[in-house]
């Protein structure tokens, strides 16, 4: 524990640091990463800690972004205050969708999540009156908007962006890092690993995954919400359908349901397609080389994680067998 408290003290310290030697480009960039990172947390506690399998987190962002965009442009609330509200109304629409899922497991409930994905651009582009159609809502230059135009306690606008994102970023690790040490934490890996053992220990097993569904999106929630801060625009196209599949892969890439190698997989999420346009001959402003390669990427570890582990279980092996 005491390790773990002096790397995060460290890792607040890099944080803080970071943005002096790079450019306002890469400070919004590593905003961004920040709002991934958040989300990758909340797939965390839902497939990492009690294993449902979800597709459909693009869309609680997108339930997110678009709650503090029609806040902001509508109901002039500033943005900062928004980052709550989209919690709870994208983490009750989790709750709302874990209900059926209880029903499902595994391939089935990754699909009907999938569904809900590939569903929402088109709910949203059917009621433009109230979500701007296709058109999206702009926040560019709204007196809502904190840190447009004008310094915050001495930092641009990038920096400020940054600094919220980073902050709440924090904010959202500490939380999730108290419920997978809770009592509730160990409630649901004890579902994820025998539903029928949980529920002799006395564990309302739907209770749990339901919750869990909930807290996932919430998380989702204040990405989304975060997004559209530092976008400063809302659209269907913003959110995509492939936004749910690179959040899975970023959480693979983090280990799989440890909290703190998330940003790895939000590092991914932001710099892959840089990468990928490093390659000669790959044109990274269509969708379908950069979801190939995300793909790819998902494959590659999927296969080599048990050979990681096996590895990793016979060197832990041997060590103890010496020590005896």
């Amino acid at each position: 524990m005491r390790m773990k408290l002096i790397g995060l003290g460290l890792a607040v310290v890099v944080l803080a640091l970071l943005p002096v030697p790079l450019s306002e480009f890469r400070t919004v960039q590593l905003a961004t990463v920040g709002a991934y990172f958040i989300a990758i947390l909340g797939v965390d506690v839902l497939t990492g800690h009690s294993g449902q399998i979800s597709l459909g987190h693009g869309a609680f962002i997108a339930v997110g972004a678009y709650t503090t965009a029609i806040l902001m442009a509508n109901h002039g609330v500033q943005d900062y205050w928004t980052i709550p509200i989209a919690a709870g109304v994208a983490g009750g629409v989790g709750l709302v969708a874990g209900v059926p899922a209880l029903r499902l497991s595994g391939l089935y409930l990754a699909l009907a999540t999938f569904g809900i994905a590939i569903a929402f651009p088109t709910i949203l582009k059917k009621f433009d009156h109230f979500t701007g159609g296709s058109t999206g809502i702009t926040l560019f230059g709204k007196p809502t908007q904190t840190g447009h135009g004008a310094g915050v306690l001495g930092l641009t606008n990038n920096e400020w962006l940054y600094a919220l994102t980073w902050t709440v970023a924090v904010v959202c690790f500490l939380i999730v890092w108290w419920l997978v040490e809770s009592r509730f934490g160990r409630s649901l890996r004890a579902v994820r690993d025998s539903e029928l053992a949980a529920a002799a220990s006395g564990i309302n097993r739907s209770a749990y995954k339901v919750a869990a569904f909930g807290i996932s999106a919430a998380f989702a929630g204040v990405a989304g919400a975060l997004l559209a801060i530092n976008i400063a625009y809302v659209s269907p196209d913003t959110f995509p359908i492939q936004l749910s599949l690179f959040l899975l892969v970023g959480a693979v890439v983090g280990f799989f349901g440890s909290i703190w190698g998330a940003v790895l997989g939000a590092l991914l999420i932001q710099f892959l397609p840089d990468i990928v346009g490093l390659i000669p001959h790959v044109n990274t402003k269509q969708a379908g080389p950069t979801t190939f390669f995300y793909g790819l990427v998902l494959v590659v570890l999927m296969l080599a994680l048990p050979l990681v582990l096996r590895a990793g279980a016979a060197i832990a092996n041997r060590g103890y067998s010496r020590a005896q």
